[in-house]
């Protein structure tokens, strides 16, 4: 140990130190790889090749792997980077990325990454998945997703899976997004409902992810899931323009009915209190119920439409101050929001 400390010093006689330090331990398989790299800088490679595979002999962990591949990549030997590319892979470290970095550089396609290196180890999936999505390869991160879903931890993925599934969402690949979040449900990673809205009732706090509320805070306007639905009280002094709540909803193409139920008090009809329906990325809303004022508890519903070519869809109760109205002051709240096809056919 301490000539191979001292090896890291410039002026000093490297190959010797190390060589020393060899000879009183010869499971020193770090001074195995830095003689190793030492013999590659002054070209001798068949010295270097030989200290590296002596090292991952007297210790198989993840660094002797990983400096073998990077070896072969510098010696242009594709076959046999691949090769310790992968069984570094089957000893992640808690940082793995560096290695998924390599192996883009050498062929930036997911898919092949996956075949040659991959294995259900959920350490290395949840790293994988975690590269992927930061190089935006969504398709191939819902495919490692499903994988780890398979062989991960609800208590160390799920958040993982949030994340996923909310990128989908935001790409507008509802049906990717949808798988996960079913396949969520059925093995009980999360408790939550397989039909759009989830959650219809408010009875269970909102899990974090876009298939179920988000119910955002506005200065004057607070809101309030519990056992009765969602409660709103707004003092007067609430923005001219708020959302209440909102949820992402995958719909096929075709006909529906929004069927929600609810009561008032102290707001007046048509000050601009209502459900809306939108596409990705549309300032166009596919839908607009009446505004919402009732004294007395009412069941109504809106009819509406998912248009072909539309993956994803977001459902938005809000407020929208009317022209010629002051800010509403009073209450809201919702006891039930259900989507139902309408049975006509979508043509």
């Amino acid at each position: 140990m301490y000539y191979a400390h001292l090896a890291q010093f410039p002026g000093e006689n490297v190959q010797g130190l190390l060589t020393k330090a060899l000879r009183l331990n010869r499971y020193d398989a770090d001074a195995d790889i830095n003689l190793g790299l030492q013999y590659e800088a002054e070209g001798d490679y068949a010295k270097a090749e030989h200290r590296l595979l002596r090292a991952f002999a007297v210790d198989d962990t993840y660094l002797p792997r990983w400096s073998l591949a990077n070896f072969y990549l510098r010696r242009g030997n594709m076959q046999a980077f691949w090769t310790w590319a992968r069984r570094a892979a089957q000893m992640p470290s808690d940082n793995t990325e560096a290695l998924f970095d390599l192996c883009w550089h050498i062929s930036p396609d997911p898919n092949e990454i996956s075949r040659r290196i991959l294995n259900n180890n959920p350490k290395l999936l949840r790293q994988y998945l975690a590269f992927l999505l930061s190089k935006d390869q969504l398709p191939a991160a819902a495919g490692i997703a499903t994988r780890l879903l398979q062989f991960g931890d609800p208590h160390k993925d799920t958040a993982q899976m949030f994340s996923v599934i909310d990128r989908l969402i935001a790409a507008g690949d509802g049906e990717a997004a949808k798988g996960l979040w079913s396949t969520m449900i059925e093995k009980r990673w999360v408790v939550a409902d397989t039909v759009f809205p989830n959650n219809p009732n408010f009875v269970r706090e909102p899990l974090p992810v876009s298939f179920d509320w988000k119910i955002p805070s506005s200065p004057g306007c607070y809101s309030v899931p519990g056992p009765y639905g969602l409660e709103t009280a707004f003092s007067g002094l609430e923005p001219s323009h708020c959302t209440i709540a909102k949820q992402a909803v995958v719909l096929n193409p075709g006909h529906y009915v929004l069927e929600y139920t609810y009561r008032t008090n102290g707001i007046a009809p048509e000050t601009g209190l209502q459900w809306q329906i939108f596409a990705p990325g549309s300032k166009t809303a596919l839908a607009e119920s009446p505004d919402l004022s009732s004294a007395t508890r009412v069941r109504t519903k809106v009819a509406f439409s998912i248009p072909p070519g539309v993956s994803v869809a977001q459902l938005h109760l809000i407020y929208q101050r009317a022209l010629g109205t002051t800010p509403i002051a009073g209450s809201l709240d919702v006891s039930s929001v259900r989507i139902e096809p309408s049975g006509r056919r979508h043509r």
